[in-house]
């Protein structure tokens, strides 16, 4: 799967040795396992997916160009692979699910790891868990038709988010940079 990620762009190395440490056949169905490396999303019930390794790996890269992702915020959490993949690469992480059975699957898969950097909440993740803001990085896992406003408040300055943005085929990464009270956002992919 690295090797793949490698040829189609990928080039941070942080990033594709976190995904070379995280076992992602432990993230899904038994009987999906033998795909769990295929370059496709898949999916992990509710009518939710995990995400496509490319898009992880793309993400991931984006968001820490050039920087470390310091405290970082996953919002859709799903089954918990994003997480595992971002504790290699953060210092502290918060992940939220809104959806109880998926959160409570996401803590059985992440368990074994003994990951002491994650945190995991129930929460609507497009209120930005204000809680424990400012955040350093903010991940958004699943596409949204735009922005939730109080993403943007919870980044700290210097901070930066990644959400896919729109529908079906028509999805774009946008990413948000804060400088101050200033949101510079860049369309990528």
């Amino acid at each position: 799967m690295v090797e793949r990620l490698r040829k189609q762009g990928i080039r941070d190395e942080r990033v594709l040795a976190a995904m070379q440490a995280v076992p992602r056949h432990a993230f899904v169905e038994e009987a999906l396992a033998f795909s769990a490396y295929d370059d496709t999303p898949l999916p992990i019930g509710f009518q939710q997916t995990i995400s496509q390794p490319y898009i992880v790996a793309r993400m991931l890269e984006q968001l820490g160009a050039g920087r470390e992702l310091g405290r970082t915020l996953e919002v859709g959490d799903g089954c918990g692979y994003q997480a595992a993949v971002l504790s290699q690469l953060a210092t502290e992480e918060f992940a939220v699910e809104r959806m109880r059975l998926l959160l409570e699957r996401a803590k059985a898969n992440l368990r074994p790891l003994r990951l002491p950097n994650v945190r995991l909440k129930l929460a609507d993740g497009s209120l930005g868990l204000p809680e424990a803001a400012p955040f350093d990085s903010i991940i958004v896992a699943a596409a949204a038709a735009g922005l939730p406003a109080a993403l943007k408040d919870r980044l700290a300055p210097g901070g930066r988010l990644i959400v896919p943005v729109g529908g079906g085929s028509e999805q774009r990464l946008l990413l948000i940079e804060r400088q101050g009270n200033v949101f510079r956002e860049s369309w990528h992919e």
